[in-house]
């Protein structure tokens, strides 16, 4: 069977008579006209990013010889091949169009002009936003999760609990590698507040979505009338590099002349090393403030070298956050981020559901959370939001 582009070629050498053009059938269908209607209301639904796309493509002047311009142009090839191949299969499908209306070709025209029409929409959905938005940052950085029990009493410290194995199972399905640092734990079998870190690249720039306050909604199992409480945690998710944590020196993040360490007997409940010897440590980093305690490790050493870790995580968030804000500071596009102290999620058991209040949707069952994959169905969706933040960024970026 002869491809559309064959007929083409063999329509261009030969004459087809008029006659039968005049002659052919009137149709009230006009498939040509729906064709040219998709690839208009395609162009008009993505024309920011077209504009974007070609201002990029303008700015890379390939008659400029010197080294900077030169790693720009190895740096801006994906985006001129993916604008080529735009405009290739654009002039493909213009030139499909007009044979809609042939008799003879109307339906291998069809579906072509179909295929067409779907590779444009997946090139501007998906090929465009990928070139245009610039490469995360934090992609190779792991995580830590920090969680404290807030209102709700001994009710938050059973649900943190359940945090913590939700996240450690969520870690283990990604690949990821999870260790619980430190915990504190109540006596009814909760837990007061843990740090688990999470390492592996990705773990960050996913996780981050979890930072803020985590509402639960149930029947304790102490209430004896049956009523429903509502109780808190708090999560901070921090970036976590694998450069090896600063104990005994300066870092990139602070000078050690400005951190304050201290050393005590740890505290707890019985054990050969808690109690007897002084292996817990706290850091201050006095410019900040910021305050961290290390308990968990058998010596000192691992707990200085624990608390280091957390230290510059803490430092590290401070620092993406700052950075971000500048950048958007200075575009006066200021984003709204979520706040580490607003409600982001409700976990509501009776009525077997939990809202994303981010996403403003997305409702799913208690156990697609705690106990399924439902939790990186909401990860991405929130990465599909921050993308398209991004995006509009960057729309800035080329406008400026």
């Amino acid at each position: 069977m002869l491809s559309l582009r064959q007929c083409l070629r063999r329509q261009c050498r030969s004459h087809v008579p008029t006659h039968r053009r005049r002659h052919a059938p009137p149709t009230s269908h006009r498939p040509h006209s729906d064709a040219a209607a998709s690839l208009e209301q395609i162009e008009r639904t993505h024309s920011r990013l077209l504009q974007a796309l070609e201002r990029s493509v303008r700015k890379s002047d390939p008659s400029q010889t010197d080294i900077a311009a030169a790693k720009q142009l190895k740096s801006a090839k994906p985006v001129h091949d993916a604008w080529d191949r735009y405009q290739r299969t654009k002039n493909a499908l213009l030139e499909t169009i007009p044979l809609l209306q042939d008799p003879e070709m109307a339906d291998l025209a069809a579906s072509e002009s179909a295929d067409l029409i779907t590779d444009l929409d997946h090139q501007l959905t998906h090929v465009f936003p990928a070139i245009l938005r610039p490469p995360s940052e934090t992609a190779h950085l792991s995580a830590l999760i920090e969680l404290k029990s807030g209102v709700g009493g001994s009710e938050a410290s059973l649900f943190l609990a359940e945090m913590l194995r939700m996240y450690t199972r969520v870690a283990h399905q990604n690949a990821w590698t999870p260790t619980i640092l430190a915990s504190n734990d109540s006596d009814n079998g909760g837990i007061k507040d843990a740090i688990l870190e999470v390492k592996g690249n990705g773990a960050y720039d996913a996780l981050r979505w979890e930072s803020g306050v985590h509402r639960v909604q149930r029947v304790p199992a102490t209430e004896a009338s049956g009523r429903v409480h509502t109780s808190t945690v708090a999560a901070v998710v921090l970036p976590l590099s694998d450069d090896p944590p600063s104990d005994g020196k300066d870092d990139d993040l602070f000078k050690l002349d400005d951190v304050r360490i201290e050393v005590m007997r740890a505290r707890g409940a019985g054990g050969q090393h808690v109690n007897k010897t002084e292996s817990a440590v706290r850091l201050t980093h006095m410019p900040t403030g910021i305050t961290v305690s290390m308990q968990d490790e058998r010596s000192q050493h691992q707990n200085r070298r624990r608390a280091f870790q957390v230290l510059r995580a803490r430092l590290m968030d401070q620092k993406i956050i700052r950075e971000q804000a500048e950048r958007r500071a200075t575009r006066k596009n200021l984003v709204r981020t979520a706040d580490r102290s607003e409600k982001i999620r409700t976990y509501n058991y009776p009525q077997d559901r939990i809202t994303d209040h981010r996403l403003g949707k997305g409702n799913m069952a208690w156990n697609d959370i705690m106990e399924g994959d439902g939790l990186m169905e909401f990860v991405q969706s929130l990465q599909d939001k921050h993308n398209v933040e991004v995006l509009e960024d960057r729309f800035a970026d080329l406008e400026c």
